[in-house]
Parts: structure tokens; C-alpha cells; sequence
């Protein structure tokens, strides 16, 4: 498979959506770079004493609608350009999703499998003094991502709050619930994806139940999607992670599937599937909906051509490259972009947000009543906007309709030097 630089991939995305406003060419490259990229260096002690060096970054893309917002992830494949691109999908997510907030990003290089837990709260919390001047409530909003949870966040908050002598559980999100964390948050980037998809069966005509659906990763939001969609009454004929897919001709039950893989690791050698599969045959499974809640990327251009689902339903960030979303298009393939699909995630810690500035905490069914209506608002928000400008896909439809929140945003905060 070709590399793609996730960040060109970003730009390409905006050009193609400004192609169908009537935007002047300062503002669009405005909105393609980020406004500041912290790349910093952090040398922490490891156990048996020795120091180790690893690299960090924290982008900050665009604040015209409120505080930068957007996870710390820690995986050996983080960039720079990765990170600028997840902080410039991020503006146009929390846009697309019409919560008051901006797009940021963050990331260490390191395979956190590798290190103790003692050695990963240190590194944690390297990585917070050197963001502690750029981040807060009404600043910079960090949250998990890719390997962090709630135990990075809370170590993150507390280093902040120590450092500033103060109590300020909004200056992150994702945190555990005795820390100022949200009911729902943990389920909400999978719930969104699956919400999202609702709606798209619905608004094809298709019905959901008895409707097969293969889902490629199986972490948080893979596992999460898979279980709500089995719920619903979908069938989830295969599942896979990063050591491989396994298919069967019925429907696993995702909570098995799960508990298998907490015991040995890796949903390959589930008793109950009738054959094992790689990724790439997940993803060109002939099956109504399928879920990609991997990594970036993991659709190009040669791929497409044999993708044969009817729904895409993006969990994952930037899962299928622009020239791949080509081919999907011209093949009548109904992709629901990332930053509607997944958007779970930022719009309950937006909730989380509003929340810890209030002090006052709601019940899960309300974060869910509240999730399930802004996705269901936005997605068909989407639609009139694909179908009046006869836009070519709902990505296009979601890039304008946030380009143009921005965009208005700014010009009504107006430009001073």
C-alpha cells in the first residue's frame, strides 16, 4: 500500500469542498494550516535508571470557534504532518457536529506496550509540563486518543492543576468520572459511528435489522459500534484487529468476541468464527455496512475498486484517501465522513466540558439522548446540503457546511494585526 501523508490528504479534502464556495484564496489557505505546532523533546528516567528521549507534538489548527480540542495519542507512527492533519480534522469535525469549540491535536512517538506504568506517568507528565502554557478550559482542550484513556488524562490534569495552583477539571476531557469525567464518554465515539449509520440506512431506505456489517479494528470505538449495531438487530458477520479478521457465515456476538480478545490478545482464533481473514479481506467483504475503526488510511485508491459494501461509516480518522473516496463515489458507495461518523468522541467531551464549567453533572441517558440528537440533526444537516448544491458526496457536503461555520466565525471576530 502507498504512503499518504495524512496532511495532504486534509488539503486536498478542504480544496475540493472550496470548490463549491465562493471563498477568497487567503481564507482557504488559512484554514489548511495549523496556527502553531508545539515539537518538543522529553527526557525522562526510565526504572533501572537510564534516560530516554521521546519526541512530542501538540498542533494547534484553528481556534475561531472556540478552545483547540482534540486527543493526545501515543503510537511509534506519530508526525508531525499526522498530527497537523488529526488537529485540522478536528476544526472541521467539532464544525460539522456545531459544538462551540476549535481543533487541536497532540501525540508522542512511543509504543507504549514497552514501558512500565511508573515509566508511562512520567512521560505523561513530562509531556504536561511542556503543554501546561498552552493548554486550559478556555485555551486548549486535550482528551485520549489512539492508547491513552482516562489514567493519562487524570495524570495530565493533575500535573496542570499542581503547576497552577488551581482546580480546573475542564482543562482536559476523558478523565474518570471521580476526576470530573462524563457519563457515556467511553461508549461515544462507537455510539456516534452506529447512530450515524442509523441514519444512513434510513435515509437509503434499508433496513437495519438482519443487515450484515463487517467492522476492521477492534478497540474502543471498533468493539463499541460492533456490540450497538448487534444490539439493534444487525448482523456482525466479521471483525478484525492488527493481527488479523476473522469472518463468520452467522453473527458473533461483539461481547465474546471482546472477552476473547482480553484473554489471549487478539480476536484471531475465536472458536466460533468459520475462518480467519486478513484486513484487507475484511474490508472488501460483500456486506451492507462496514465500519473501518483502525488507523488512518487503510482504504487507498487500489483497494476502492473492490470495496463492496452499500455504507461506510467512518469510525477511525481518515480511514479511506481522497482518490480512494473517488473510486467509492463513483462506485454509489454512501460514505459518512469521519468527522460526522466519529465525532462521538469531542461532542460528549464537549459535554464534559460544559459540564466541569458548571459543576453540575448529568446522567448517561442524558449525554446519549443528547449525542444521539446532534448526530441525527447534523446527518441530515449534511444531506440537505449534498443534495441542494448537488455536492458529489457527503464528505464534500460535511467540508462545506464547516468550512462555512468557520469561515464565519472568523470574519464576524474580524482580522487585526
Amino acid at each position: 500500500m502507498a504512503e499518504v501523508n495524512p496532511y495532504q490528504s486534509l488539503r486536498t479534502q478542504i480544496e475540493e469542498a472550496a470548490e463549491y464556495l465562493d471563498v477568497a484564496q487567503g481564507q482557504i489557505d488559512r484554514l489548511k494550516t495549523p496556527e502553531r505546532v508545539l515539537e518538543t523533546n522529553l527526557s525522562v528516567e526510565m526504572d533501572d535508571g537510564s534516560i530516554e528521549v521521546f519526541r512530542a507534538y501538540r498542533s494547534q489548527f484553528n481556534g475561531d470557534r472556540g478552545p483547540y480540542k482534540g486527543g493526545i495519542r501515543y503510537h511509534p507512527q506519530v508526525t508531525r504532518d499526522e498530527v497537523k492533519a488529526l488537529s485540522g480534522w478536528m476544526v472541521y469535525k467539532t464544525a460539522t457536529s456545531d459544538v462551540p469549540l476549535g481543533g487541536g491535536k497532540g501525540g508522542i512517538v512511543i509504543d507504549p506496550s514497552d514501558y512500565s506504568e511508573s515509566e508511562l506517568e512520567r512521560i505523561t507528565r513530562a509531556f504536561a509540563v511542556e503543554l501546561t502554557p498552552f493548554i486550559g478550559a478556555d485555551r486548549d482542550v486535550p482528551a485520549p486518543d489512539v492508547n491513552t484513556g482516562q489514567r493519562e488524562m487524570n495524570w495530565i490534569k493533575d500535573t496542570y492543576e499542581t503547576l497552577e495552583n488551581t482546580t480546573e477539571p475542564g482543562v482536559i476531557t476523558g478523565k474518570d468520572i471521580s476526576s470530573g469525567g462524563s457519563e457515556g464518554r467511553v461508549e461515544a465515539t462507537g455510539r456516534s459511528t452506529i447512530v450515524a449509520a442509523r441514519e444512513a440506512f434510513d435515509y437509503l431506505d434499508k433496513s437495519l435489522e438482519g443487515a450484515t456489517v463487517a467492522v476492521q479494528g477492534f478497540g474502543n470505538a471498533g468493539w463499541i459500534a460492533a456490540k450497538l449495531i448487534y444490539e439493534m438487530g444487525a448482523d456482525v458477520v466479521a471483525v478484525s484487529d492488527s493481527s488479523g479478521g476473522i469472518y463468520t457465515d452467522d453473527s458473533f456476538d461483539p461481547a465474546a468476541v471482546k472477552q476473547f480478545k482480553r484473554e489471549t490478545g487478539s480476536v484471531v482464533g475465536y472458536p466460533d468464527a468459520a475462518e480467519e481473514l486478513s484486513n484487507d479481506q475484511l474490508l472488501t467483504l460483500d456486506v451492507d455496512l462496514l465500519i473501518p475503526a483502525a488507523l488512518e488510511n487503510a482504504i487507498d485508491e487500489s483497494l476502492a475498486h473492490d470495496i463492496r459494501a452499500d455504507i461506510v461509516s467512518e469510525a477511525a480518522n481518515g480511514p479511506i484517501t481522497p482518490a480512494a473516496d473517488d473510486v467509492l463515489q463513483d462506485d454509489d458507495v454512501l460514505v459518512v465522513p469521519d468527522i460526522l461518523a466519529n465525532a462521538g468522541g469531542v461532542i460528549v467531551s464537549y459535554f464534559e466540558w460544559v459540564q466541569n464549567r458548571q459543576r453540575f453533572y448529568w446522567t448517561e441517558e442524558r449525554v446519549n439522548e443528547q449525542l444521539d440528537t446532534t448526530i441525527v440533526d447534523q446527518f441530515w444537516n449534511l444531506v440537505d446540503a449534498y443534495e441542494s448544491r448537488e455536492l458529489p458526496s457527503l464528505r464534500t457536503a460535511a467540508y462545506v457546511v464547516a468550512i462555512q461555520r468557520v469561515i464565519s466565525a472568523g470574519e464576524q471576530a474580524g482580522t487585526w494585526p
